[in-house]
């Protein structure tokens, strides 16, 4: 257990509204109420539209829908976002809802500062930049992973440098989430898997970062109680509705957890193999975390601890080193028994890639809340060898 000095100091913030329980994203249309929009701009995804999600949405807002834009890529881009706003102003929106995944909420993200402020977004890559309360964003997630329903951030592929972008801005957090676990029960079992190792690493990677404290360190390890003991369920019967409830909560909880302490070497990198080979987010992450555990485990032996205890692998007696190497043996059978691949080069990843994603993961932003600092490229080349 990690025990806080009696200086400790500092702030957590969690401004989103949720909403939880089967059924629920038929409340949308009173939540636009709320703010006194009425001209509601719908964004989404082909999947989602395949998936028959997005009519019982539409018919939920009624007059108050003025358009939709439903060709947000999986990792979605600068260009997008621009293309959005644009849009979502000719329309006369305002307020956005994002019906999606993570690359759709940080679509609308992006959107409502765009929309918001003028320009591009190219003008507003950086950290705390806003000073206003962006346009209302509404977020109804379709997936239990990604968390950014609470959170503050937004991660957009730059195409013209080839990198991602962090975009983090408390002025631009979502102002209701609406967690309506029906929505997930058709989900594949490799998204399910690959989004819920997504909230796994925001768990994990949230008790060891450097901004870590004792308000996410209580949502981390409730997030990691979850997804331990419902993921597996939701992989292999994933109409059960009360499992796909509680990994929403879990990744909802998750969010909160590293929105506010960060996140660390594994977001670094899943982001820079993400920019350079296309791998998605949730599965890069899966693949990197036991090894990018291991390796931080000399710096952040009591915080593993902690994920041991979460997981119930931490026996009485246990020292901290010991239980943050059970912590890491359970994460490598937990990844096998969801049936989450394994490997890089499932996903097409080329040895080439491996030195150009190792470079631009020293420049992600993600990296200085690790609590081993990361001394050169060469050590995150290695990391990438083991999993490639």
């Amino acid at each position: 257990m990690i025990i806080y000095d009696s200086d400790l100091s500092f702030n957590y913030s969690g401004p989103t509204k949720v909403i939880f329980g089967a059924g629920v994203s038929r409340d949308v249309e009173v939540e636009i109420g709320s703010f006194g929009c009425s001209k509601a701009f719908l964004l989404t995804d082909p999947g989602i539209i395949k998936a028959g999600l997005v009519d019982g949405i539409k018919d939920a807002l009624g007059k108050k829908l003025v358009g939709m834009y439903s060709d947000i890529p999986q990792d979605t881009g600068v260009g997008i976002v621009n293309k959005v706003a644009a849009e979502a102003r000719k329309a006369g929106a305002d307020c956005i809802i994002s019906l999606g995944g993570g690359s759709v909420i940080d679509t609308g993200k992006c959107a409502c500062i765009v929309l918001t402020e003028g320009g591009s977004l190219e003008d507003f890559e950086g950290i705390q930049l806003l000073t206003r309360w962006q346009m209302p964003h509404i977020v109804i997630p379709t997936t239990s992973g990604t968390g950014s329903e609470v959170t503050c951030m937004a991660v957009i592929l730059d195409e013209k440098k080839g990198q991602k972008i962090l975009i983090v801005e408390y002025y631009n957090t979502p102002r209701v989430a609406i967690l309506d676990p029906n929505l997930t029960s058709k989900m594949p079992k490799i998204i399910t898997a690959s989004t819920g190792m997504d909230a796994m690493t925001h768990a994990v990677e949230a008790l060891h970062a450097m901004q870590h404290e004792p308000i996410s360190d209580g949502m981390a390890m409730h997030a990691i109680r979850l997804i331990t003991k419902y993921l597996p369920t939701c992989c292999s019967n994933g109409s059960d509705i009360t499992a796909r409830g509680q990994m929403m909560l879990a990744a909802t909880m998750a969010g909160w957890a590293f929105g506010n302490a960060m996140v660390g070497i594994t977001h670094a990198m899943a982001h820079s193999i993400g920019a350079v080979a296309r791998v998605p987010h949730g599965i890069a992450n899966g693949i990197l975390l036991a090894d990018t555990m291991e390796f931080n485990i000399e710096d952040a032996a009591p915080n593993y601890s902690m994920v041991a205890d979460a997981m119930g692998v931490k026996d009485r007696g246990m020292s901290d080193m010991d239980a943050a190497k059970a912590a890491v043996a359970a994460m490598r059978s937990f990844v096998k028994e969801i049936g989450h691949p394994l490997k890089l080069s499932e996903f097409g990843v080329k040895e080439a890639d491996l030195v150009k994603a190792a470079d631009l993961s020293m420049s992600d932003g993600s990296i200085v809340y690790n609590p081993r600092p990361v001394m050169d490229s060469s050590e995150i080349l290695e990391l990438y060898k083991k999993v490639f």
